[in-house]
């Protein structure tokens, strides 16, 4: 028992478990000298080689970079680039019997022929037939390849978005985006690859999964950043923190990430996170001014529409778009309509009509810049969505998804602009000449940026996986010189 006089000197007067009590914390340092290397400083670790750094084509490439512009829910071939008068003719009539069976995704087939209100006019010195709703696209024919014949099988958004963005109607496989990175890398390691934008916060349908790298490394995966006034948020580093510091932290984190990422290799999660955490600081010197639109002229921002309140959210994705694949940025990805917005199942006039509003003049105005600065040669857009829409009418004043014959169109990149491949039927129901399914485009997209789509291999569980499933074949005639339109 301690006395009354020893009391004064209780505090260095310790039982077993004080010591362990007050202790414990230690145990955590000589865990973190350990991570650290003990006493002696850790050797240096060689540079880890980025799998993004450039890499070699299977041939020489006509386009060094893609802007994919989806419009989300599935818009209007028929009233945008395929006009078809019998369907003005019969509007109002059933479907006639030689057209065959038709499956709906709201199973409505028997709906009678809508009309279509547009005005059509043959633009350029093509003669493109392109209609009322996109007049600023329309001044661009001559640099247009219309494909008139796709298809594809999905007939509900979310197998036709998967199957546009991953060649499979079934979730899982790698984007093109993510197959485009993993083939030729990126031309600056200071930018992500593959850059996903989306011109509002509703969903797209899908999610992530869209751009995601399916059973590749993590780090193929597209990164999606925002179209407001902050593109990337948390970009700039804290205000008192220096850049030699910031990097301190980094090596810090990068030393225990890469000492578990040894321990499990399957997962390519953790190598992604370590490359992200690489990126950001790399960005953060260069990824400001990149999205920084401020230096942009007056001129610039108007020919983008973003001086008009309509067009003005797209105009900053287009403009952005421009400003990423100028700075070496491989595969840019722009969503309209995100929540499935051209999805026009009733009142497909007032619907598609304000979403070409917004998107036409962005759509045209980056075309011509890209143009005029020397980058469309290397730059390929394309345009399109998931699916069309059927040439009978839903709700009365509306189309039903249609997946069996629609429209997209190509410019730029090497294609031969001013010219429209492959035919739908009279009423635009199916296509019918030059067929073109999903894994034909993407290996027309593939061929143009120099990969040959089955030579473009990742083994994933031993079995050698493609990015059309084995299957299409490039449509070299986007390149050649057209005859006719």
């Amino acid at each position: 028992m301690i006395s009354q006089a020893s009391k004064p000197h209780r505090e260095w007067l310790y039982t077993r478990r004080d010591f362990l009590l007050r202790g414990g914390a230690g145990f955590g340092a000589l865990a973190l000298a350990h991570l650290l290397g003990g006493q002696a400083p850790a050797a240096p670790r060689p540079p880890i080689a980025s799998p993004l750094l450039p890499k070699s084509p299977h041939f020489r490439p006509r386009a060094k970079s893609i802007i994919f512009l989806f419009m989300e829910g599935g818009p209007s071939h028929l009233d945008t680039f395929d006009p078809k008068p019998l369907l003005n003719k019969l509007a109002g009539q059933p479907l006639p019997p030689s057209f065959g069976k038709v499956i709906t995704s709201m199973g409505e087939a028997g709906a009678p022929l809508l009309a279509s209100k547009r005005k059509w006019k043959q633009h350029g010195q093509s003669g493109l037939w392109i209609s009322d709703w996109l007049p600023h696209i329309a001044q661009c024919a001559d640099d247009l390849v219309v494909l008139r014949s796709v298809w594809a099988d999905g007939i509900n958004h979310s197998a036709g978005v998967c199957q546009m963005n991953t060649g499979s109607i079934l979730g899982g496989r790698p984007s093109l985006g993510s197959w485009v990175s993993y083939g030729l890398g990126t031309e600056n390691q200071n930018l992500p690859a593959f850059v996903v934008m989306q011109d509002s916060t509703a969903q797209v349908v899908n999610g992530p999964r869209n751009w995601s790298a399916g059973f590749m490394p993590a780090v193929y995966q597209g990164i999606r950043i925002q179209g407001g006034n902050e593109p990337i948020p948390n970009l700039n580093t804290p205000e008192g923190v220096t850049a030699a510091q910031q990097r301190g932290k980094l090596d810090f984190l990068n030393r225990l990430n890469q000492r578990y990422a040894a321990e499990h290799p399957e997962q390519s999660e953790l190598e992604a996170r370590i490359a992200s955490f690489e990126l950001a600081f790399r960005m953060q010197a260069e990824a400001p001014e990149a999205v920084d639109l401020s230096q942009e002229t007056e001129a610039t921002h108007r020919l983008y529409g973003l001086d008009r309140r309509e067009t003005a959210t797209f105009g900053r994705l287009c403009l952005l778009a421009r400003r990423l694949v100028e700075r070496g940025v491989r595969f840019v990805q722009l969503y309209s309509g995100a929540g499935s917005k051209w999805d026009a199942h009733s009142n497909i006039e007032k619907n598609h009509g304000e979403l070409t509003r917004a998107v036409d003049l962005p759509i045209a105005g980056l075309i011509r810049d890209l143009k005029q600065r020397g980058l469309l040669d290397q730059t390929l857009v394309v345009w399109g969505g998931e699916f069309g829409r059927t040439p009978m009418s839903e709700k009365g004043d509306g189309r039903d998804h249609n997946p069996t014959g629609f429209s997209m169109f190509l410019a730029g990149g090497g294609v031969q602009g001013g010219q429209a491949i492959g035919e739908t039927d009279e009423l635009g129901l199916r296509a019918v000449t030059d067929r073109l399914h999903v894994h034909d485009l993407h290996a027309t997209l593939l061929w143009l940026m120099g990969l040959d789509h089955m030579q473009l291999m990742y083994l994933h569980k031993g079995r050698p996986e493609r990015p059309t499933l084995n299957e299409g074949e490039p449509c070299r005639r986007v390149a050649e010189r057209p005859t006719s339109v």
